[in-house]
């Protein structure tokens, strides 16, 4: 029986497993939204703006591993997604993006709601491809779900002339797919692996640096297996937290530019590093003439253009986190006495030192409501196990400090391209996955503007998530700098127009509560999480002037932290 483009579209992903599809339709997707009508398997979710399809769809893919599907229609739909899939490439998610385009005959003649979509995209995906035949959908589809999810995960684009999709044409879904110019590496170098074993066990001052590689990679379970062995400290990047729980004693929390004292103090004096799917990013090295100068390093991680492209590595291993870890731990348990213990011990006291300094401490008894102290009460009202998504800026930062992620892809937030507006979708994304457990979105003022509309689609599809927004009527993180490099120079970066949140969570159908007084925290909080079926926008009026700290200035090394 033959298919229309648009039916076979909709075959592809249920080939695929796809459950939902986030979206916004338009002329030249229309096919697909009518194939998209006379089937139940896939669920669309209508977003009210492309780019809140495309944070969904990340938040979707982060907190399952499996991959988020878009699609939207040509031109302004495909621009409007370009942040959304930007978002995505920087954090290596796996994401498949449909973008209509015009009929064939049009293309390149400026025709209505016509971009060269591939051309727009191709800086930010992993792959696209432009679909000439509609024999070519079914194997493009598999290519691509292909390329997306294996190696160092991405967001690839197919972009679906009109035309095509109206074509009809025999389905049949390939069972497999050979790509000759991409073979993605899965097992580690074998001798490479020894090399690094011998390394870690000789080490008096190891450090072990993870990036969210271990979470992407599904190998949470081997990263914590290695690193309770060996009875070494551990330190997580922004992406990579959850990965090895935070309760434990082992973990120094996270690293880098709002790194903890203990973290980045380790990382400088570190001998022997063992970096395992991090990427060696500027928030997190600092000036990277500087960055751990007299440490040995052995970089794992699947994507060999990573290796050494910031930092020169000593033994390179090039291969997926989980099994490159086995094997680590294979070689481990034949090694009868694989610590020098005497300096370990010393090395642990000296971290304890560092530890000492409570860089995380903040003033209690200000009258004034501080964020820490409502990432701390989030913790305890959820037990610590909730999915958490945040924005970009002061908030996200507090967040990643005070909440204490214990468990891999709780934690979804935007990391290399810094997006502001990607909680509230992500949120969505995560909810629509995880339908019984407890999401909340942290955000800002300024943060949750930007995609606020799509409190219209938590309505339509009655997500039951809680907005904690810390509001203290600055463009938190900008002020921040402004403060410290620009002689309190407030460029631009307060608002003096906020809306009432309260009121406009109220005219999208939901509950909302606005919290001034610390002693009110905790209860708001509990009657929040006590609304299991409706959506709960809670407006925290926090301290106007508070600070991320510690913080390392640009162009400063890991030691040359400002802690107050």
């Amino acid at each position: 029986m033959e298919l229309s483009g648009a039916e076979v579209i909709i075959e592809c992903l249920k080939a695929e497993g796809i459950d939902y599809v986030f979206g916004y339709p338009g002329g030249a997707v229309l096919h697909i939204y009518d194939a998209f009508y006379q089937q139940d398997d896939v669920q669309h979710i209508l977003v009210r703006h492309e780019q809140g399809a495309t944070h969904a769809a990340d938040g979707y893919a982060r907190s399952t591993g499996k991959p988020g599907v878009v699609l939207v229609t040509s031109g302004p739909g495909a621009t409007n997604a370009v942040t959304g899939i930007a978002t995505a490439y920087m954090d290596s998610i796996p994401m498949i993006v449909i973008t209509g385009q015009v009929p064939k005959h049009l293309i390149g003649n400026d025709a209505f709601q016509e971009v060269d979509s591939v051309g727009i995209t191709r800086p930010i995906v992993k792959h696209n491809f432009l679909i000439n035949d509609v024999n070519d959908i079914a194997s493009t589809f598999k290519k691509a779900f292909f390329v997306a999810t294996t190696g160092r995960p991405g967001p690839v684009v197919i972009d679906i002339p009109k035309d095509i999709t109206a074509e009809k044409v025999a389905f049949e879904y390939p069972d497999k797919i050979e790509m000759r110019s991409y073979n993605p590496t899965f097992k580690g170098h074998n001798g490479q692996i020894k090399r690094a074993v011998e390394m870690i066990a000789a080490a008096q001052r190891p450090m072990i640096y993870t990036g969210g590689g271990v979470i992407l990679g599904n190998g949470s379970a081997e990263l914590r297996q290695f690193t309770r062995t060996l009875g070494y400290p551990i330190t997580q990047t922004l992406m990579g937290l959850g990965a090895f729980p935070a309760s434990d004693p082992l973990s120094l929390g996270m690293l880098g530019m709002h790194g903890t004292y203990e973290a980045n103090m380790g990382m400088h004096h570190c001998d022997v590093l063992i970096a395992i799917g991090a990427r060696f990013d500027d928030r997190v090295t600092g000036a990277l003439e500087k960055f751990c100068p007299d440490a040995k390093i052995i970089h794992i991680d699947v994507d060999p253009a990573s290796i050494s492209k910031n930092v020169k590595v000593d033994i390179p291993i090039v291969g997926q986190v989980a099994p490159v870890l086995d094997a680590i731990n294979s070689e481990l348990s034949k090694i009868a006495e694989f610590k020098n213990t005497a300096a370990i011990e010393k090395w642990w006291a000296q971290i304890k030192e560092w530890r000492a300094q409570d860089c995380l401490k903040y003033d209690r008894d200000s009258g004034t409501i501080k964020p820490q102290f409502v990432i701390e009460e989030l913790h305890k009202v959820t037990k610590g196990d909730a999915f958490i998504t945040s924005d970009v800026g002061q908030h996200q930062m507090f967040a990643a400090q005070y909440y204490g992620f214990d468990k891999p892809r709780r934690w979804i937030n935007s990391g290399g391209l810094g997006t502001m507006g990607f909680g509230l979708p992500a949120a969505m994304g995560v909810q629509l996955a995880h339908p019984d457990e407890t999401v909340a979105c942290i955000t800002g003022e300024s943060s949750i503007q930007m995609c606020i509309q799509e409190l219209s689609t938590c309505k339509q599809y009655a997500m039951p998530l809680k907005i904690i927004n810390l509001n203290n009527g600055y463009m938190g993180m900008v002020r921040q700098w402004q403060e410290f490099f620009y002689e309190k120079r407030y460029a631009m970066s307060y608002f003096d127009s906020l809306p009432d949140f309260v009121a406009v969570a109220e005219s999208y159908g939901h509950i909302g509560i606005k919290v001034e007084k610390p002693e009110d925290v905790r209860p708001a909080l509990e009657q929040a999480f006590k609304q299991k079926d409706r959506l709960v926008f809670l407006d925290f009026i926090t301290d106007r002037e508070e600070n991320v700290y510690p913080m390392i200035p640009a162009g400063a090394g890991l030691n040359e932290m400002i802690l107050v």
